[in-house]
């Protein structure tokens, strides 16, 4: 087995889930996992934690969604499993990345409107989603199985620390300002961020963050905020389409028109969704420097050094003040825009970031 895997196993343990004895962990393996889950499963057991493992299969949930009627109810069964977990772990590591595009809209919408409660509860564990290399990804990101693996690990095997020291600037400056700018071609976007506390996503729940790799920091726009238009020009794949080119325009913080290249129905799809879903739920920033291209994953690609990512859909409570909900959906779906050439990021007024490069950086 690759050294590797085991290394990925320790931090996701160690680092970002912050195992401890007697903890409740569910595991959930992706098709392509098995290496990954096995050198989890060490690492849990050195731990003295106590394991469930289940399977995450696309082409399984494709089956059932199907044969299904479309008359979705909560399984309560599943809903227990999670309530009484202290985290879980996701191993994503599919066969086929495209598995569920063939699944009508209305039912995707339907089984996603009925599972709110249940990932309400998976989100209340301290949970960690990290991939595992396969082919399939491989394929998606159009390189080699081989060059892949190498580029998977050289996002995620990081000195995390220093890296969480390097994006507390950015939080701190998002912390502090009242108005966020994002400025390039096709694009220009204000929204408020008064009162929103940003969190610093260092790869850990120890920093309210969630993904393997991280290296981002992300806050919530207030929701009726957003104004302008926006230009995704980072190709994604959403709910098993290929999306290309999106177009999105606010007013009062509502997607009032919206267009795309490629996947336009699916896209339609998912802002129609809930009435959250036509709203912003989240501002990100990325910041991981390993991360050199774009794969096709929006795990890898809303985290590069010179790209920023918008979240239609449901807000995350970290960066909520107390007792306030902001935007609620049963959709979360980031879409990414290139920083690195003729645009800035302005924060009240003041350029934090121009043509990809932050203002403490060397080149600014």
């Amino acid at each position: 087995m690759d050294e590797r895997i085991s290394e990925h196993a320790e931090v996701l343990v160690e680092w970002s889930a912050r195992i401890e004895s007697g903890d409740d962990v569910v595991v959930s393996v992706g098709e392509g996992a098995h290496d990954l889950a096995v050198a989890v499963a060490d690492a849990l057991g050195e731990r003295g934690a106590n394991v469930v493992t289940t399977y995450a299969s696309e082409e399984v949930q494709r089956a059932y969604l199907l044969a299904h009627d479309g008359d979705f109810e909560l399984p309560e069964h599943e809903l227990a499993l999670y309530e009484a977990a202290d985290s879980v772990l996701f191993l994503g590591a599919p066969r086929n990345t495209t598995a569920t595009a063939d699944i009508p809209s209305e039912t995707k919408q339907a089984y996603g409107r009925a599972m709110v409660e249940l990932r309400e509860a998976r989100m209340e564990t301290d949970w960690v989603s990290t991939v595992h290399p396969t082919r399939a990804l491989a394929q998606q990101a159009g390189m080699s199985y081989e060059e892949y693996t190498d580029f998977v690990y050289d996002a995620i095997l990081r000195d995390w620390e220093e890296l969480a020291d390097e994006m507390a600037k950015m939080k701190e400056a998002l912390d502090a300002g009242s108005e966020v700018r994002i400025v390039k071609e096709h694009t220009d976007l204000t929204m408020s961020i008064e009162g929103r506390t940003a969190v610093n996503s260092a790869a850990s729940v120890a920093y309210d963050s969630h993904n393997l790799p991280s290296g981002e920091v992300f806050t919530a726009p207030v929701e009726t905020s957003v104004e302008g238009e926006v230009f995704f020009d980072v190709p994604m794949t959403l709910e098993g389409a290929r999306v290309e080119n999106v177009h999105l325009t606010f007013e009062d913080g509502e997607v009032v028109d919206f267009s795309a290249d490629a996947g336009e129905d699916e896209l339609a799809s998912i802002l129609e969704t809930d009435e959250g879903a036509r709203y912003l739920g989240e501002l990100g920033i990325g910041m991981n420097r390993g991360i050199d291209r774009f794969t096709n994953s929006i795990l890898f690609d809303e985290k590069m050094g010179d790209t920023i990512h918008l979240a239609v859909g449901r807000a995350y409570d970290a960066c909520l003040p107390e007792g306030e909900e902001g935007n609620q959906s049963a959709v979360h779906k980031d879409m990414i825009t290139d920083m690195s050439e003729d645009s800035r990021i302005e924060i009240d007024g003041e350029v934090i970031q121009r043509n990809g490069t932050f203002r403490w950086e060397d080149g600014f």
